[in-house]
Formats: C-alpha cells, sequence, structure tokens
C-alpha cells in the first residue's frame, strides 16, 4: 500500500493524497485482507495467479475494437531493401516463418536467458501459430489448432488458401514464390461483401460476434471462415508501397507505421496470432494479436525471419527468390463466399467504425540516431533509466504537467508470466525535471538524475521479480467483484488513465545480427496505438551502441496532444541530459 500511495504522490495535491490515503487505509484494515485471503487460496491452485484474468479481462472481454487499441506492428529493415519483388519478399520470409514454427514444434529454440542463467518461461510461444481470436458476445475465446499447413492470403479483395507441403515437404523460397505470383496475376473480381469483409475484425467485437453466427458458420462461407481461422497465420500482399524515404522521412515513416497498424481497415484479419503484410514494393512488416502473447514473442519471431531473408536465405541479381520452380505444383485455391446484403450492411458499419479510429492515430517515428546506449553507458547510467527520464522530461514540457506512467515489464522469471507495470513518475523524477525546468545548477541536475535513475532501476528490478504493484492490486479488483464487494478504493485505483504509455521492445538474439560489420541491417522495431484518448503511447527499441528508435502514437481529435510536437520535445530531452554528463561527443546540438 505504501508503494502505490508514494507512486501517485507526485500526482495530486496534498487534500487528494489525504483522500486517497484514507481510502487505502481503510481498504488495508477492512475489505483486504478478505480479498487477499481469497487470491492466495487462488495462488494455491492456479500456475499463475494473474495470467488466466488478465488474459481474460484486459484482453478478450473489452467489447470495442482491437485494431489500434490492442493490436501493435513490427516493423522491417530501415535501410536495407534485399529485393523489389513482392512475391520473392513473401516466397522468403513465409519460408523462413515456417522454418522457425518446425523449430518451435521440435523444442529447438533455446529459452530466453537472464543474465545467461535464468531461463524466462516460454509458455505464451505455444499459441504463436495456427492460432485466432474468436468473437464472442460477452467474451471472446482464443483458438488454438495443433496444426494447420496452409496459409491464408489476401490480395485486391480475394482471400485465396495456399498450401504449404507437397511432396511430403514444405514448400521452398522459390516455389512459395511462385504460389504468391500466381495470386498477384489472377485477375478475377472479389465477390459481393468479400472485399471488407475482414472489417469485422477491425470493428466492435459483438457486432463481428452476431454476424459471425447468423451468416458465416454455415455452408461455403463456415468451409471459407475455417481456413482463415485454422491458418497458420494471414498474410496481405498489399498493393500501396511503404518504406522509409531518405527525402521524405517524416511522411514516409508516419504512413508506414500506420499503413501496418491499421491499413486499409479491412485488409488485414486483426483476429489471426499474427498478419505478415508485404508491400508491392517488398517492403514488410508484422500486426499482432495481443491476447496469447506479449511484443517480445513475437519480436523474436521477427528477429528469426529478418535474419534469415536476406542473408541466409537470398536473392539472385534480378531479386527472385533462390532455387527452382515446381514444374506440377497446385494452385492456390480461392476462397468462396455468399454474403448476404444484411451481412455486408453489418461489414460496412464495422468498416466505418474502423475508419474514424485509424484516422484519429497520430503517429510519428524517430530514428534518433544522434547518440544511443554506447554514449549513455559511458554516463554510468541505465540505458532504459535515461529514456524513461528523457520522456518524464519531455511530457513535462509537451503538456506543463505530470501524468501516470506506464513501462511494461515482462514477469517471465515466473510460469506462465506476461507482464508488470512499472509506474516511471516517481517522486525523484519529478524533482529531476523540476530541476531541469527551473535550471538548477548542474550538479543538482545530475545528482536528481542519478537518483531518480537508481529509483527507476529498483522498480524495474521489483516489478520483474514479483513485487510490483499493478497485477496484485487488478487481482484483488476481480476478486472483489467476484464477491459483489464494491471498493472504493480499488475503484479509483482501476479508473485512473495512463496518459503515457510506454514500452521498450528489447532485441534479444543479438547473435544473429553483426551490427558492426552490418550496420544497415537494423529494424526499425515497432509501435501501438495510444491508450487514453489524450495521452500518448511511446515504444522503443535500443538497436546497436548508436540507434534508439522511437514510436509514438496520439490521438488527432485530442487538443492536448501532438505526436511531432512531443517527438521534438524526446529529442531535445536526450541531449539536454546528455549536456550535463560534459561527455566531449562531437554529437550535433
Amino acid at each position: 500500500m505504501l508503494e502505490y500511495l508514494e507512486s501517485v504522490q507526485p500526482l495530486l495535491n496534498d487534500e487528494e493524497y489525504q483522500r486517497m490515503e484514507s481510502l487505502a487505509l481503510d481498504f488495508q484494515k477492512n475489505l483486504g485482507p478478505k480479498l487477499q485471503w481469497y487470491l492466495k487460496l487462488k495462488s494455491w491452485w492456479a500456475t499463475n495467479y494473474v495470467s488466466d484474468w488478465w488474459e481474460e479481462y484486459i484482453y478478450l472481454r473489452g467489447r470495442g475494437p482491437i485494431m489500434v487499441n490492442s493490436n501493435y506492428y513490427a516493423m522491417d529493415f530501415l535501410y536495407v531493401f534485399p529485393t523489389h519483388l513482392q512475391a520473392a519478399r513473401a516466397g522468403n520470409s513465409i519460408h523462413a516463418i515456417m522454418l522457425y514454427r518446425r523449430k518451435l514444434d521440435r523444442a529447438q529454440i533455446k529459452p530466453l536467458m537472464l543474465q545467461n542463467t535464468i531461463p524466462m518461461c516460454s509458455s505464451q510461444y505455444e499459441r504463436m501459430f495456427n492460432t485466432s481470436r474468436i468473437p464472442g458476445v460477452e467474451s471472446d475465446t482464443v483458438q488454438h489448432m495443433s496444426d494447420s499447413r496452409h496459409i491464408v492470403v489476401y490480395h485486391r479483395g480475394r482471400y485465396f488458401k495456399v498450401w504449404l507441403f507437397c511432396d511430403g515437404r514444405l514448400l521452398l523460397p522459390r516455389e512459395i514464390e511462385q504460389q504468391i505470383e500466381r495470386i498477384l496475376a489472377d485477375t478475377s473480381e472479389p465477390q459481393p461483401g468479400e472485399k471488407t469483409l475482414a472489417a469485422l475484425t477491425a470493428g466492435d467485437r459483438v457486432p463481428w460476434a452476431c454476424a459471425r453466427n447468423a451468416y458465416l458458420r454455415h455452408g461455403r462461407n463456415k468451409v471459407s471462415l475455417d481456413a482463415v481461422e485454422k491458418a497458420a497465420f494471414f498474410v496481405t500482399l498489399d498493393d500501396t508501397e511503404q518504406r522509409y524515404d531518405p527525402e521524405n522521412p517524416v511522411e514516409s515513416l508516419d504512413r508506414y507505421a500506420k499503413s501496418l497498424l491499421h491499413g486499409k481497415c479491412y485488409d488485414r484479419w486483426f483476429d489471426k496470432s499474427f498478419n505478415l503484410i508485404v508491400f508491392k514494393n517488398g517492403t514488410m512488416g508484422l500486426n499482432a494479436e495481443h491476447s496469447w502473447s506479449d511484443a517480445p514473442i513475437i519480436g523474436h519471431l521477427w528477429e528469426h525471419v529478418l535474419s534469415m531473408d536476406p542473408v541466409k536465405l537470398g536473392y539472385t541479381a534480378d531479386g527472385h527468390c533462390k532455387g527452382e520452380l515446381h514444374p506440377n505444383l497446385p494452385g492456390p485455391q480461392r476462397l468462396q463466399w455468399s454474403i448476404p446484403p444484411e451481412c455486408q450492411t453489418m461489414i460496412a458499419n464495422s468498416l466505418s467504425v474502423a475508419e474514424a479510429l485509424a484516422g484519429d492515430v497520430d503517429s510519428h517515428i524517430i530514428p534518433f540516431n544522434d547518440f544511443g546506449k554506447g554514449l549513455i553507458k559511458k554516463c554510468k547510467t541505465s540505458p532504459d533509466a535515461f529514456i524513461q527520464l528523457a520522456l518524464q522530461l519531455a511530457h513535462f514540457r509537451d503538456k506543463g504537467k505530470f501524468c501516470l506512467t506506464y513501462e511494461a515489464s515482462m514477469t517471465r522469471l515466473f510460469r506462465e508470466g506476461r507482464t508488470e507495470t512499472v509506474r516511471s513518475c516517481t517522486v525523484e523524477s519529478c524533482a529531476f525535471v523540476r530541476a531541469m525546468v527551473n535550471n538548477d545548477t548542474r550538479e543538482q541536475k545530475l545528482n536528481l538524475l542519478r537518483q531518480a535513475a537508481e529509483k527507476h532501476q529498483q522498480m524495474y528490478r521489483l516489478a520483474m521479480t514479483g513485487k510490483g504493484i499493478d497485477r496484485h492490486l487488478f487481482c484483488l479488483y476481480v476478486v472483489s467483484k467476484y464477491l459483489g464487494q464494491d471498493s472504493p478504493f480499488l475503484q479509483e485505483v482501476l479508473s485512473e488513465p495512463w496518459k503515457l504509455s510506454t514500452s521498450q521492445t528489447p532485441l534479444q538474439q543479438l547473435e544473429l545480427f553483426d551490427l558492426v560489420r552490418h550496420p544497415e541491417y537494423v529494424t526499425s522495431g515497432g509501435g501501438f496505438g495510444p491508450v487514453a484518448d489524450d495521452g500518448y503511447g511511446v515504444a522503443y527499441v535500443i538497436v546497436g551502441e548508436n540507434l534508439i528508435n522511437f514510436h509514438i502514437s496520439s490521438k488527432h481529435s485530442s487538443p492536448e496532444t501532438d505526436s511531432h510536437r512531443f517527438g521534438n520535445h524526446i529529442r531535445q530531452a536526450m541531449f539536454d541530459m546528455l549536456d550535463l554528463f560534459r561527455l566531449d561527443t562531437g554529437a550535433p546540438k
């Protein structure tokens, strides 16, 4: 309870704090022990006392759109374009993804190790493939098949089922490219309602559940829907061109991020565990559903794909996949739909909801290459703490106030662990920010920075080792709901908005990338939509020694936020903090 009160102290005035303190003490004395007893009981029989409730209540019971609000994306290389051929890029990447699945099925993927000694729980990997979120009226479910030998490919409004095995073996990259070429060459028109069908997965969940039950569970619609939901994963051959353009860096990256996050709202099947999106010019990316796992899991797959694609699999001089065509490969199978007008109306309604949501997303990506973790470590500071403090300083300069800040930390030291919250806005971080804004002496600023960074590290360690506060409070709230006993304290805690939601996407398999000899093979990481209507979402990835990629999102409709303005504040905050250490960097100011 003390930790919670300490975390809200910088955000409340004296009167508000006293009120919160009395609510907390009342809870601690009266209802709290009873709820804790039930929770302890659950912990004796559950493998993890948090994870099943977290999946159900935070993800599966949400009735709003999962597009933008829950799904997240991963980007391609920033500066390397291995081939300009869409079919070839799809061929190599689909083959690499299936090789990863084979390794997973054979238990050949080593668990992630903390400090090379303690293995992290790998249970989240189980549902990476052959998995789909199935809509329900009250709650969704996650459907996982033990195996799937096909994918479904979407192109220009049509759905195709593509078998990935022939002659008892996995298709080779050139053979998959051959199948994709056949789809690209297919000139048939979409059937009525087919083109925008996937908008149902982008809108509200209840209409989607109703439309699915009423119109898509019978006859050939059922066969086609089964093909999609039971596919290994979903592939979109996007008819737009996206990539980082050095002539127009800001707009090109922002457009690319929005395309991966929501596309046209009907050309991604948002319920699949992940969508592979391959653009017309050969750039690619992923869009992933969130209920079955957290971002580091999909990140692990993506690192494997990016390291295999240009280097190990490679391309011919004219951009095709290496290898030979298959002489008698059966072609892709066009899925058949019979979508009645009533269902088409529901699709149109979902599409308008999704388009309003997508249009409101203000995305901004900063490849920050002025300095990276190499210089930050010379400051004897944790890179993550440094960046989190920069975000606090940037946010205060942007909005003139502090806010409740969420940083995701993984709890995979525990069986079936998912995440815990690090509340990055602390008494110490606020003191540091005020010193910067008030222009205190350099020594004072530096001293407060070190104290705030140390506090952040300590909180991160507590979160990782099961001593965080947010998941515990969440579970106590669930118990209170089960018992029908309302707690004013818990209700208040769980209704507080996270105006700044942040997440670091860690590079996990550094041995796959030789960034010293090939600095161009850098991923740009990924991002997610804004969590609060008037707040920011910030994902960042620390790549090598000299690059940090920031992915910022907010909503155009909020007068309080502007992703580009916030991005400028982040840049400035990074420089101002580095400046305190007076390193001779040669970096531009």
